[in-house]
């Protein structure tokens, strides 16, 4: 006897009211269950020219025709985020991406610095000049992508989701690979980091299994044949 799918019994689950939780158990149960979750490093300046430089882990594409990204930068008790401020009254940035060689890098700025504090050089990161946008990227990240707002939302109490149009990208022609006219992105070499549970967990993005996107005509279940004699007059 073959068991159906609808047959097997439900695994034990426990019920989360997010209406009655406290923030901090939110957060927590969230973060450690969306997994890995890819970093920006978000690259600003202040209306005054200030940069600021942060990572943040709600971030990810969602779109290549506009090409966008979208940015989550969560509530500060006291201030807003300076990243935040920086995109509003802009409306500029630049996500540079994480290799493993910046990680350490990458984890000082996420110091709670003043606003008046430049983290690129704080953690002694070299800059280059963007091409349409006035931050800089990170010149060793090995790709960076220049964003104009398109979109703002605040989803909560000073928490804002920022969705940018990419405008420009720099890839390092170390991580290219294949046909130059259309390249691809290797990425062992790209080594990127991700966020995973808790204040402190990050992964290594080279754990990488393929699989092969099935075709309707070879999955949809085939109609039964039938055979029906004809009654004998």
């Amino acid at each position: 006897m073959t068991l159906r799918l609808d047959d097997a019994p439900a695994p034990p689950t426990r019920h989360f009211d997010f209406a009655t939780l406290p923030a901090p158990d939110r957060y927590r149960l969230l973060t450690a269950a969306v997994l890995p979750r890819p970093i920006a490093w978000a690259v600003t300046r202040s209306a005054e020219g200030r940069v600021n430089a942060a990572p943040y882990s709600f971030f990810n594409v969602f779109g290549s025709d506009r090409p966008v990204v979208c940015l989550g930068v969560l509530a500060r008790p006291d201030r807003p985020k300076d990243t935040a401020v920086n995109i509003r009254a802009t409306r500029e940035f630049v996500i540079n991406l994480v290799p493993f060689e910046l990680a350490e890098a990458m984890n000082l700025t996420c110091v709670e610095a003043p606003p008046e504090v430049d983290e690129t050089r704080l953690a002694g990161l070299a800059t280059l000049p963007s091409v349409a946008v006035r931050p800089p990227r990170i010149a060793a990240s090995p790709v960076a992508f220049e964003c104009r707002l398109i979109h703002e939302f605040e989803s909560g109490p000073g928490q804002w989701l920022f969705v940018g149009e990419v405008l420009h990208a720099h890839v390092a022609t170390r991580v290219l690979t294949g046909n130059p006219d259309r390249p691809r992105i290797d990425h062992e070499a790209l080594d990127l980091v991700a966020r995973m549970h808790g204040p402190s967990a990050y992964l290594r993005t080279r754990d990488v299994f393929d699989l092969v996107r099935p075709v309707w005509a070879d999955t949809a279940p085939q109609p039964t044949e039938t055979h029906c004699k004809e009654r004998q007059a």
